[in-house]
């Protein structure tokens, strides 16, 4: 053994000795003011998120157990969860949800592709960047007001179908189009949103690799393929989630004005249907909905994330 050796172990054997102390340890963090304000400046936001978003969702959790009508306050167990199963409308929009699902990836893509066209600075950039955002500031209740008399049977829309030769569709009065119609307007009144987040998130491109890829002849696809999509991987993941949050709880405004749910239970969705329980004075069974409707968006929502992760990674 080397003399090198013999002395580190020497000195371990030492500092391991009963009775000796380490010197090395790492002093204790102290709570000096520095330390708390930080803390203190996000209390008042914990605060009013504990007070008006978290206590009233507990309270609807634990609402969602009781009875409603004369079994008010009453526990009944998982019964309400059991008559939502039975409930020919809340089974329909659980299967309308699936729809909406399909028309996240639309929305996203439609998003993305005018953000990437304003990032390259295409002619006329910034007119059409303040047109695309202009439908976000109206109401979903005026949206609604005018495309439900666009897309009436006696509309302008089928004016212009029948015009030219082409057959007219009742858009708000059949069932396989009702939803999709609808849907369809919720793309083109919020996309504008998501279009100022990925333009955002290009703006944090490395200009360098841009650059690059220009100069080593990359056309347009392979451009966005290998360099946006990548570069832009959290902010797709963002967009992708909030998109669908935004589809499945805000769509009421469209909802109430344009169809009313109907033709029949054609276009019901979670949040419709909570409303219209509220408004037959069933509570406790809208809480057990919106618990549904909660756990469907969690759900979701962390699938998205998990998928998206692996999928802009492997671009």
């Amino acid at each position: 053994m080397s003399l090198d050796t013999s002395s580190t172990r020497s000195l371990v054997l030492a500092d391991r000795a009963p009775g000796r102390t380490r010197i090395d340890r790492a002093p204790r963090r102290r709570w000096t003011l520095e330390r708390i304000v930080p803390f203190l400046m996000v209390l008042p936001v914990l605060a009013i998120l504990g007070v008006f978003r978290i206590y009233p969702l507990l309270l609807g959790i634990n609402f969602s157990f009781t009875g409603d009508r004369e079994l008010n306050g009453v526990f009944v167990g998982f019964q309400n969860y059991l008559t939502l199963l039975e409930d020919e409308r809340f089974l329909a929009s659980a299967r309308n949800v699936l729809v909406v699902l399909l028309f996240v990836p639309i929305e996203v893509l439609v998003a993305g592709l005018l953000a990437t066209f304003i990032f390259l600075k295409v002619p006329g950039h910034r007119f059409y960047r303040s047109v695309y955002f202009l439908p976000v500031v109206l109401s979903p209740i005026i949206i609604g007001a005018i495309f439900n008399i666009v897309l009436a049977a006696n509309g302008p829309l089928n004016g212009v179908a029948s015009s030219i030769g082409l057959p007219t569709v009742d858009w708000l009065g059949q069932t396989l189009t009702a939803l999709p119609s609808v849907l369809g307007v919720h793309v083109w009144a919020t996309f504008g949103m998501a279009m100022v987040i990925f333009l955002a998130g290009l703006s944090t491109l490395d200009t360098q690799l841009l650059e690059a890829a220009r100069i080593d002849g990359a056309n347009l696809r392979q451009t966005i393929v290998h360099v946006i999509i990548p570069g832009l991987s959290q902010t797709i993941t963002f967009v992708f989630v909030t998109t669908t949050i935004g589809m499945l709880t805000g769509l009421f405004g469209l909802l109430y004005t344009m169809t009313a749910g109907g033709p029949g239970t054609a276009s019901y969705l979670p949040e419709f249907l909570i409303w219209k329980l509220n408004g037959e004075a069933r509570p406790a069974l809208a809480s057990a909905a919106s618990v549904f409707l909660l756990l469907l968006v969690l759900v979701i929502g962390l699938i998205q994330i998990r998928v998206l992760r692996h999928a802009t990674k492997e671009a």
